[in-house]
């Protein structure tokens, strides 16, 4: 493995692990933000089932799109090609990742029988990074989606004698 190849896998590791949420597009084409959770060099994702995230489009053997974002501003840290691994339940890597997920799962109605749902209505995907040419090149632009059409608009002029009413309030 050469120098470059070492820093790309540490720089994939590192920001994957501080980031909260990663940006998953899958073989449909749709992109998602999925929490996660980095164990044993691969991301792990859970979803699927009633009451967690959605998997569009990834499935075993496919291969998948990886965005990370930095947690403090923002924006796109890394890009990285990963090869998708359905964990079956009960397995011993299904039981490390998921006892991993369950520590960062927030706000779930049944923490004390968690995993014995997730085992039956949830899939457990290992995101391995894969080795190769290097990082997923930034595309030109920005990358930012167009807003939904909607009917709100922006507030408009501000009335004449508003500044007096906002005046006179002051002098009491």
């Amino acid at each position: 493995m050469t120098t470059a190849e070492l820093l790309d896998g540490a720089l994939v590791e590192e920001a994957t692990k501080k980031s909260g949420l990663i940006w998953v597009r899958g073989a449909c084409g749709v992109e998602r933000a999925l929490w996660h959770v980095w164990h044993e060099g691969a991301a792990h994702v859970l979803g699927d089932g009633p009451g967690e995230q959605p998997l569009p489009g990834l499935s075993e053997g496919d291969t998948a799109v990886v965005t990370v974002r930095s947690k403090d501003k923002g924006g796109r840290l890394v890009g990285w090609q990963a090869k998708v691994v359905e964990l079956g339940a009960g397995t011993q890597a299904w039981e490390a990742a998921v006892g991993e997920l369950k520590g960062k799962r927030l706000n779930a109605p049944d923490a004390e029988s968690m995993t014995e749902r997730w085992a039956r209505e949830c899939r457990v995907l290992r995101l391995e990074p894969v080795q190769g040419p290097g990082l997923v090149a930034a595309s030109g632009g920005s990358l930012a989606a167009a807003p939904v059409a909607s009917p709100a608009t922006t507030r408009g002029e501000i009335p004449a004698g508003l500044p007096r009413l906002l005046a006179r309030r002051k002098k009491r």
